[in-house]
């Protein structure tokens, strides 16, 4: 089976997260796409295969080697983001692309333009597949399964190429920070892994942000406004006072590349209580740390200047995998020579964001992150290149081998 039959099967099952949910899997709809593709890996020849009653699915491929080699592992994740309807997805292959805006949907006057994706120009005379312009397409991350299990069926389809143990694990719940949660790196059994979930092809990212939660809760005092002189003290306005007091340009849409920023996500409630959100990301952890202590001393200020109380939680959520990445670079090293030896040139940037691997890393298994060719991931306006997918099972293939011979 090609990568993309396999890909256009995945995306019919409707798998999102639910990030209200407090189960794992967060859906149902997990699972039932779990339970299908672990007939499939024992059709493909690999052995323990077996879903946990977290709904981790995993299985290995024994080594063909001729010598003892050292596990590797693959990861993608089994579900698709929230933020856009998974259901009932219906694909597009639009063949042989032009280099003009693509209709999703005629009637709806639903359009992919290049004005707002202007990278389709570099897929000029290639075959994508996009949406119908109502759900997104899933290709985060149903593409890195797919060419996961594609490499597979290739390395079985030719023994010539000799392979290590290649330990294989979907995950869960990724989309809703959750999908390291209950990885058993032990039963695992790799020494070192990769996630399939990065965009564009060439992409290798070894490098997120540090990141952290904080929720503020500011207590107001009410009172009759007809007579509210030096009596009301207005919770919304305390709290929309200490957003204007954080860094006004450090925000996540005037920022890119190694910027970190401060990010309200939420912000409501009353005269006499008002709640706030804020997502906190640096690349380094000095200036982490001083953006946390930002928040902190904020809240301490603003207390004593309006007199009232403000309740801060502030909670860590993940942290710079690069830190534990470094000692084991050659993890990093093999995939870029693999991706130099099929033709593809490596893109090595910092993710803006979070990633199943930062944590895998900090608990010992260094992950970085590899493309699956996608892009406008979590949108209507999501598209893959198929040759994309197809250069990412070369380059998985690759890596395999050439793990074998360190």
């Amino acid at each position: 089976m090609s990568v993309t039959e396999r890909f256009l099967k995945y995306v019919q099952y409707d798998t999102q997260s639910d990030p209200a949910s407090e189960t794992c899997p967060s859906s149902p709809g997990q699972l039932v796409f779990a339970h299908a593709l672990a007939e499939e890996m024992k059709e493909l020849g690999l052995e323990e295969v077996g879903i946990d009653e977290y709904g981790y699915l995993g299985g290995y491929l024994p080594s063909n080697a001729e010598r003892e080699t050292q596990a590797v592992g693959f990861i993608a994740h089994l579900d698709t983001s929230p933020d856009m309807c998974g259901r009932n997805v219906k694909p597009k292959i639009v063949r042989e692309y032009t280099g003009n805006n693509i209709i999703l949907d005629k009637q709806e006057d639903i359009v992919l333009t290049v004005e707002s994706s202007p990278e389709l120009s570099n897929y000029v005379g290639q075959d994508l597949i996009v949406t119908d312009g109502h759900t997104l397409l899933g290709a985060d991350d149903k593409a890195g399964i797919a060419e996961i299990l594609t490499a597979i069926e290739y390395l079985k389809k030719h023994p010539e190429i000799k392979h290590g143990k290649i330990c294989i694990c979907f995950t869960p719940d990724e989309e809703i920070g959750r999908g390291a949660d209950h990885f058993d790196i032990r039963a695992f059994g790799a020494r070192f892994a990769y996630t399939l979930d990065g965009g564009e092809i060439g992409g290798l990212e070894f490098e997120n942000f540090n990141a952290a939660q904080a929720k503020l809760i500011f207590k107001g005092r009410n009172a009759h406004p007809g007579y509210a002189k030096n009596k009301m003290v207005n919770s919304i306005a305390i709290a929309n006072d200490f957003l204007n007091s954080l860094p006004k340009k450090e925000i996540p849409e005037l920022t890119s590349g190694y910027d970190g920023f401060f990010h309200v996500t939420s912000l409501k409630g009353s005269v006499e209580e008002t709640e706030m959100e804020i997502l906190i990301r640096d690349f380094g952890r000095e200036r982490f740390e001083w953006r946390k202590s930002t928040v902190e001393n904020g809240v301490r200020d603003f207390s004593k200047k309006y007199g009232l109380n403000i309740e801060l939680e502030m909670t860590d959520q993940y942290y710079n995998m690069r830190e534990r990445i470094e000692p084991a670079r050659f993890v990093v090293d093999i995939a870029r020579q693999a991706m130099e030896e099929v033709k593809v040139k490596p893109r090595i940037s910092p993710i803006r964001g979070g990633t199943d691997g930062a944590n895998l890393s900090y608990r010992g298994l260094p992950t970085p992150n590899l493309f699956t060719g996608g892009h406008n991931f979590h949108s209507r306006y999501e598209y893959i290149p198929v040759s994309s997918m197809e250069k990412a099972v070369e380059v998985l293939v690759k890596i395999m081998e050439l793990c074998a011979k360190i």
